[in-house]
Protein backbone atom coordinates (compact mmCIF):
# COMPACT_ATOMS: atom_id res chain seq x y z
CA UNK A 1 0.00 0.00 0.00
CA UNK A 2 1.40 3.37 -1.01
CA UNK A 3 1.78 5.87 1.82
CA UNK A 4 3.11 8.76 -0.23
CA UNK A 5 6.74 8.67 0.88
CA UNK A 6 9.57 9.69 -1.39
CA UNK A 7 13.00 8.42 -0.35
CA UNK A 8 16.21 9.89 -1.79
CA UNK A 9 19.61 8.37 -1.17
CA UNK A 10 21.68 11.51 -0.72
CA UNK A 11 24.77 9.40 -0.15
CA UNK A 12 25.45 5.66 0.02
CA UNK A 13 29.18 5.59 0.73
CA UNK A 14 31.30 4.59 3.67
CA UNK A 15 33.19 7.06 5.87
CA UNK A 16 35.91 7.75 3.30
CA UNK A 17 33.54 8.24 0.41
CA UNK A 18 34.22 6.73 -3.01
CA UNK A 19 36.59 7.40 -4.72
CA UNK A 20 39.08 7.33 -1.87
CA UNK A 21 41.74 10.01 -1.86
CA UNK A 22 44.77 8.71 -3.74
CA UNK A 23 43.27 5.34 -4.72
CA UNK A 24 43.69 4.10 -8.29
CA UNK A 25 41.56 0.94 -8.09
CA UNK A 26 39.06 0.20 -10.86
CA UNK A 27 36.09 1.45 -8.81
CA UNK A 28 37.75 4.67 -7.68
CA UNK A 29 38.77 5.45 -11.28
CA UNK A 30 35.48 4.29 -12.80
CA UNK A 31 33.51 6.59 -15.09
CA UNK A 32 30.23 5.09 -13.87
CA UNK A 33 28.44 7.77 -11.82
CA UNK A 34 26.92 5.00 -9.70
CA UNK A 35 30.41 4.25 -8.38
CA UNK A 36 30.71 7.80 -6.97
CA UNK A 37 29.52 7.59 -3.36
CA UNK A 38 29.25 10.45 -0.90
CA UNK A 39 28.82 9.77 2.81
CA UNK A 40 25.64 7.95 3.84
CA UNK A 41 22.48 10.01 4.35
CA UNK A 42 18.80 9.71 3.45
CA UNK A 43 16.03 12.22 2.75
CA UNK A 44 12.38 11.37 3.49
CA UNK A 45 9.72 13.52 1.82
CA UNK A 46 6.09 13.43 2.94
CA UNK A 47 3.41 16.07 2.39
CA UNK A 48 6.03 18.63 1.30
CA UNK A 49 8.04 18.09 4.50
CA UNK A 50 11.69 17.02 4.38
CA UNK A 51 13.11 14.76 7.09
CA UNK A 52 16.86 14.19 6.93
CA UNK A 53 18.65 11.19 8.40
CA UNK A 54 22.12 12.27 9.53
CA UNK A 55 24.07 15.38 8.57
CA UNK A 56 26.79 13.75 6.53
CA UNK A 57 30.17 15.29 5.85
CA UNK A 58 28.92 15.93 2.30
CA UNK A 59 25.62 17.59 3.21
CA UNK A 60 26.27 20.85 1.36
CA UNK A 61 27.08 19.03 -1.88
CA UNK A 62 24.14 16.65 -1.43
CA UNK A 63 21.69 19.49 -0.84
CA UNK A 64 22.85 21.32 -3.95
CA UNK A 65 22.85 18.18 -6.10
CA UNK A 66 19.31 17.25 -5.04
CA UNK A 67 17.94 20.80 -4.92
CA UNK A 68 16.98 20.59 -1.24
CA UNK A 69 15.80 24.00 -0.05
CA UNK A 70 14.30 23.18 3.33
CA UNK A 71 14.86 20.69 6.16
CA UNK A 72 11.96 20.23 8.57
CA UNK A 73 13.59 17.71 10.94
CA UNK A 74 16.76 15.66 11.38
CA UNK A 75 17.10 12.12 12.72
CA UNK A 76 20.55 11.16 13.99
CA UNK A 77 21.68 7.53 14.06
CA UNK A 78 24.95 8.03 15.98
CA UNK A 79 27.89 10.41 16.26
CA UNK A 80 30.62 9.06 14.02
CA UNK A 81 32.14 11.87 11.98
CA UNK A 82 30.72 10.88 8.60
CA UNK A 83 27.19 11.06 10.04
CA UNK A 84 27.33 14.36 11.92
CA UNK A 85 30.14 16.57 10.60
CA UNK A 86 27.87 18.31 8.12
CA UNK A 87 25.76 19.71 10.96
CA UNK A 88 26.95 23.27 10.38
CA UNK A 89 25.32 23.21 6.94
CA UNK A 90 21.93 23.25 8.68
CA UNK A 91 22.43 26.98 9.30
CA UNK A 92 21.80 27.60 5.58
CA UNK A 93 18.33 26.13 6.04
CA UNK A 94 17.83 28.28 9.15
CA UNK A 95 18.61 31.33 7.01
CA UNK A 96 15.95 30.28 4.48
CA UNK A 97 13.31 29.09 6.91
CA UNK A 98 13.83 31.68 9.67
CA UNK A 99 13.11 28.98 12.22
CA UNK A 100 14.93 26.40 14.31
CA UNK A 101 15.25 22.82 13.12
CA UNK A 102 14.15 19.99 15.44
CA UNK A 103 16.68 17.15 15.76
CA UNK A 104 16.09 13.68 17.23
CA UNK A 105 18.32 10.91 18.53
CA UNK A 106 19.13 8.71 21.49
CA UNK A 107 20.08 10.35 24.78
CA UNK A 108 23.72 9.39 24.22
CA UNK A 109 23.75 10.75 20.69
CA UNK A 110 22.13 14.06 21.60
CA UNK A 111 24.48 14.54 24.57
CA UNK A 112 27.53 13.80 22.41
CA UNK A 113 26.40 16.24 19.72
CA UNK A 114 26.03 18.93 22.37
CA UNK A 115 29.60 18.24 23.50
CA UNK A 116 31.24 17.89 20.08
CA UNK A 117 29.54 21.01 18.69
CA UNK A 118 29.35 23.00 21.90
CA UNK A 119 29.58 26.31 20.00
CA UNK A 120 26.08 25.64 18.63
CA UNK A 121 24.57 25.45 22.09
CA UNK A 122 26.34 28.32 23.86
CA UNK A 123 25.73 32.04 23.81
CA UNK A 124 29.49 32.69 24.02
CA UNK A 125 30.20 32.32 20.32
CA UNK A 126 32.16 34.87 18.31
CA UNK A 127 31.91 34.42 14.58
CA UNK A 128 29.40 33.97 11.80
CA UNK A 129 26.03 32.31 11.92
CA UNK A 130 25.52 28.96 13.58
CA UNK A 131 22.79 26.35 13.31
CA UNK A 132 19.68 26.98 15.38
CA UNK A 133 18.58 23.55 16.52
CA UNK A 134 16.06 22.12 18.98
CA UNK A 135 17.35 18.82 20.32
CA UNK A 136 15.00 15.99 21.31
CA UNK A 137 15.89 12.72 23.02
CA UNK A 138 13.80 9.77 21.81
CA UNK A 139 13.64 6.12 22.81
CA UNK A 140 10.31 4.90 21.44
CA UNK A 141 7.82 5.71 18.68
CA UNK A 142 7.32 9.41 17.96
CA UNK A 143 5.64 11.43 15.23
CA UNK A 144 7.02 14.09 12.91
CA UNK A 145 4.65 15.88 10.55
CA UNK A 146 2.20 12.97 10.57
CA UNK A 147 4.83 10.26 10.10
CA UNK A 148 5.26 7.69 12.87
CA UNK A 149 8.95 6.94 13.42
CA UNK A 150 10.26 4.05 15.50
CA UNK A 151 13.87 4.02 16.72
CA UNK A 152 15.39 0.56 16.23
CA UNK A 153 18.40 -0.41 18.34
CA UNK A 154 21.15 -2.03 16.25
CA UNK A 155 24.76 -3.04 16.84
CA UNK A 156 27.61 -1.01 15.36
CA UNK A 157 30.33 -3.26 16.69
CA UNK A 158 29.89 -3.12 20.48
CA UNK A 159 27.99 0.18 20.68
CA UNK A 160 24.22 0.29 20.32
CA UNK A 161 23.05 2.93 17.85
CA UNK A 162 19.73 3.74 16.18
CA UNK A 163 18.24 2.68 12.94
CA UNK A 164 14.76 3.97 12.16
CA UNK A 165 11.52 2.48 10.90
CA UNK A 166 8.98 4.77 9.26
CA UNK A 167 5.86 3.29 7.75
CA UNK A 168 6.87 0.02 6.10
CA UNK A 169 10.47 1.15 5.51
CA UNK A 170 13.49 0.64 7.76
CA UNK A 171 16.89 2.36 7.51
CA UNK A 172 19.73 0.43 9.19
CA UNK A 173 22.99 2.07 8.29
CA UNK A 174 26.24 1.25 10.17
CA UNK A 175 24.85 -2.07 11.29
CA UNK A 176 26.86 -5.15 12.27
CA UNK A 177 24.06 -7.00 14.05
CA UNK A 178 20.41 -6.80 15.04
CA UNK A 179 19.51 -7.57 18.67
CA UNK A 180 16.73 -10.11 19.17
CA UNK A 181 14.42 -7.56 20.79
CA UNK A 182 14.74 -5.29 17.72
CA UNK A 183 13.73 -7.94 15.19
CA UNK A 184 9.96 -7.69 15.89
CA UNK A 185 10.19 -4.01 14.90
CA UNK A 186 11.43 -5.09 11.47
CA UNK A 187 8.61 -7.39 10.45
CA UNK A 188 6.54 -6.96 7.27
CA UNK A 189 8.83 -4.43 5.61
CA UNK A 190 8.21 -3.29 2.08
CA UNK A 191 11.71 -1.83 1.97
CA UNK A 192 14.79 -2.52 4.07
CA UNK A 193 17.77 -0.19 3.60
CA UNK A 194 20.73 -2.03 5.08
CA UNK A 195 24.45 -1.61 5.64
CA UNK A 196 26.69 -3.74 3.38
CA UNK A 197 30.21 -2.35 3.55
CA UNK A 198 32.30 -4.77 1.49
CA UNK A 199 32.96 -8.47 0.81
CA UNK A 200 35.41 -9.06 3.67
CA UNK A 201 34.46 -9.30 7.34
CA UNK A 202 34.39 -6.01 9.25
CA UNK A 203 33.95 -5.72 13.03
CA UNK A 204 31.46 -2.84 12.96
CA UNK A 205 29.55 -3.28 9.69
CA UNK A 206 27.78 -6.07 7.88
CA UNK A 207 29.76 -7.38 4.97
CA UNK A 208 27.72 -8.53 1.99
CA UNK A 209 27.41 -12.09 3.29
CA UNK A 210 26.18 -10.88 6.68
CA UNK A 211 23.74 -8.44 5.11
CA UNK A 212 22.27 -11.17 2.90
CA UNK A 213 21.82 -13.42 5.94
CA UNK A 214 19.92 -10.62 7.71
CA UNK A 215 17.71 -10.19 4.64
CA UNK A 216 17.00 -13.91 4.59
CA UNK A 217 15.90 -13.76 8.22
CA UNK A 218 13.85 -10.53 8.08
CA UNK A 219 12.28 -11.26 4.67
CA UNK A 220 11.52 -7.71 3.46
CA UNK A 221 9.86 -7.41 0.08
CA UNK A 222 12.75 -5.31 -1.25
CA UNK A 223 16.23 -4.55 0.09
CA UNK A 224 18.65 -1.80 -0.92
CA UNK A 225 22.22 -1.91 0.38
CA UNK A 226 24.01 1.27 1.46
CA UNK A 227 27.15 2.52 3.28
CA UNK A 228 29.41 0.83 0.72
CA UNK A 229 33.13 1.05 0.12
CA UNK A 230 35.24 0.96 -3.02
CA UNK A 231 35.31 -2.84 -3.14
CA UNK A 232 31.88 -2.82 -4.81
CA UNK A 233 31.61 -2.09 -8.51
CA UNK A 234 27.95 -1.14 -8.96
CA UNK A 235 27.28 -3.09 -12.15
CA UNK A 236 29.24 -6.20 -11.19
CA UNK A 237 27.79 -6.60 -7.69
CA UNK A 238 24.24 -5.68 -8.68
CA UNK A 239 24.25 -8.27 -11.46
CA UNK A 240 24.98 -11.11 -9.04
CA UNK A 241 22.68 -10.16 -6.14
CA UNK A 242 19.64 -12.32 -5.30
CA UNK A 243 16.23 -11.22 -6.55
CA UNK A 244 14.74 -8.47 -4.41
CA UNK A 245 18.11 -7.04 -3.40
CA UNK A 246 20.14 -4.28 -5.02
CA UNK A 247 22.76 -1.62 -4.37
CA UNK A 248 21.93 2.01 -3.72
CA UNK A 249 23.52 4.85 -5.65
CA UNK A 250 23.72 8.54 -4.88
CA UNK A 251 20.56 10.28 -6.05
CA UNK A 252 18.51 7.08 -6.17
CA UNK A 253 14.80 7.77 -5.55
CA UNK A 254 12.22 5.30 -4.26
CA UNK A 255 8.53 6.14 -3.89
CA UNK A 256 6.26 4.10 -1.69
Amino acid sequence: MKIGLKITFLGCGTSTGVPLIGCRCKVCTSDNIKNKRTRASLLIELNQKNILIDTSTDLRFQALANKIEHIDAVLFTHTHADHIHGIDELRSFNFIQLSEIPCYGSEETINQIRQIFSYIFTDNFDGGGKPILRMHTVSSKFNIHGLDIVPVKILHGNPIIFGYRFGNIAYLSDCSGIPEDSKPLLKDLELLILDALRYQFHPTHFNLEGALKAVEELKPRRTIFTHMGHQFDYEEVNRDLPEGTELAYDGMVVET
